[in-house]
């Protein structure tokens, strides 16, 4: 055995000619599992370098992922639809020469050593001793069951056979959801979860209401949970400015011909906000870092995530160095990213990177003001809501003007963001500091 890039693993065992067992590959850093969205290659096709065997829905996106050798696609382990593939499980297999494909029609990853299950050897346990067991309150823990009662073998992964011993939950009794009917560590979960409410997942309505379950993707199960991870973990506090935007919308009505005529992208407000944030983290970079625990890093670069809402879940491409950037090439790049995420296409580079964050409520939904989580390992989320019309009172009393106003709220970690005590940088004490700095909410106004 011998073990190539990209997840792949090249063997020769037994009468299997040589082959190359594909895993699922790790798309992005936080990626423990995926799911197979489509195979663009079927069983038997000739693959090449370069070519595209089949989407993987990662965490964050559907992937393509290539191939990485030349040869034929023998056996498909993990078909269209497959569920929550570990990293590194099996999910197909190639050869090098034609001829052996069809001594892969029987395959499976199981025989395979890199594979989740293995054989297992200990006998049924004879009928009286069954009897005995179903008349205890509990099953017994001390042994994984490896056959239904029609004699058929029950193939588990590891994790989910250990974590039906330490909760005595029988293998015989459950449906696996895996490749091939394995039992997951998700189907023990969703077993202790339906015994804990004391009835099945099923029934877990009230009698009589009626309602549909709506199948989670994996991309919104991950971003559920940074969230949770975030709020549970990260200190937030608020900081929210009204700031007149008379001055940007004319600016944005000045730019936008110049736009048409060049051929360009239409600049948003949006774009503005990005542009102005990123001029704002520059001047203070306290609020472009992270909290590393021993320490905080504080990033040279200012890689603005714009949050973009899709029916497939939330996505926060990034606009690579935005400080730098003119507002054209921000608002090409913007309208770009949120495509390929409306289309489900962003690839890992895409999204990875970021330093800070830029969500706007305001002009597609009419979010007045709203306070976003911190996503993590970055410090501060900017929100901005939508611009309104209001009342003021104008140079001389008496006099009255109507100006546009726009809410801004800065969510904040508190452990990286002492505010107002943020200077050049450095956080300094009461005592110690005699000149307050605007936090990065601020500051941005301050630039329109």
């Amino acid at each position: 055995m011998w073990t190539g890039s990209f997840g792949q693993t090249f063997f020769k065992w037994g009468n299997l000619p040589p082959h190359e067992a594909i895993g699922m590959p790790s798309l992005s850093p936080t990626m423990t599992e995926g799911n197979i969205a489509r195979w663009v290659k079927k069983e038997g096709d000739k693959v090449s370098p370069g070519e595209v065997l089949c989407e993987v829905e990662t965490d964050k996106a559907t992937v393509e992922m290539e191939c990485m050798e030349e040869g034929y696609l023998a056996k498909i382990v993990c078909g269209d639809g497959a569920k929550e593939i570990k990293v590194g499980e099996i999910i197909a297999i190639t050869v090098e020469e034609e001829g052996d494909i069809e001594k892969f029609k029987d395959y499976k990853a199981s025989s395979s050593p890199s594979a989740e299950s293995k054989p297992q050897s200990e006998p049924v346990e004879p009928k009286e001793e069954k009897k005995e067991v179903s008349k205890a309150p509990e099953p017994t823990a001390t042994k994984t069951e490896e056959s239904s009662q029609s004699g058929d073998r029950l193939f588990s992964s590891p994790v989910a056979r250990k974590l039906a011993e330490d909760n005595n939950v029988p293998l015989s009794s459950l449906k696996g959801t895996g490749p091939d009917g394995r039992i997951l560590k998700a189907d023990i979960e969703d077993y202790l979860s339906s015994a804990a409410k004391g009835s099945k997942k099923e029934a877990a309505a009230a009698p009589g209401l009626g309602y549909v379950d709506l199948p989670n993707t994996q991309i919104r199960k991950v971003t559920a949970n940074r969230l949770l991870q975030s709020k549970q973990t990260i200190p937030h506090y608020y900081l929210t400015v009204d700031s007149r935007v008379d001055k940007l919308i004319k600016l944005r009505s000045e730019l936008n011909p110049m736009q048409d005529a060049s051929g360009g992208k239409k600049i948003s407000i949006n774009d503005l906000v990005i542009k102005a944030a990123a001029l704002a983290l520059r001047k203070v970079p306290a609020c472009n870092s992270s909290w590393m625990n021993d320490f905080i890093r504080q990033y040279h670069n200012v890689n603005i995530n714009v949050a973009v809402q899709t029916e497939h879940g939330l996505f926060v491409p990034v606009v690579r160095d935005a400080d730098k950037k003119g507002l054209a090439t921000i608002a090409d790049e913007v309208k770009q990213l949120a495509s390929r995420a409306k289309d489900n296409s962003l690839k890992p580079e895409d999204y990875e990177g970021g330093t800070f964050t830029v969500s706007n409520l305001g002009g597609p939904f009419g979010i007045k003001q709203f306070c976003a989580i911190v996503n993590p390992p970055q410090s501060a989320i900017l929100a901005i809501g939508s611009a309104e019309k209001r009342v003021v009172p104008g140079a001389a009393e008496g006099q009255y003007e109507i100006g546009s106003f726009m809410s801004a709220t800065l969510s904040c970690d508190h452990r990286v963001i002492d505010v107002p005590w943020v200077r050049n940088g450095s956080r300094h004490s009461r005592a110690t500091s005699r000149t307050r700095r605007p936090c990065c909410c601020r500051s941005s106004f301050s630039l329109l």
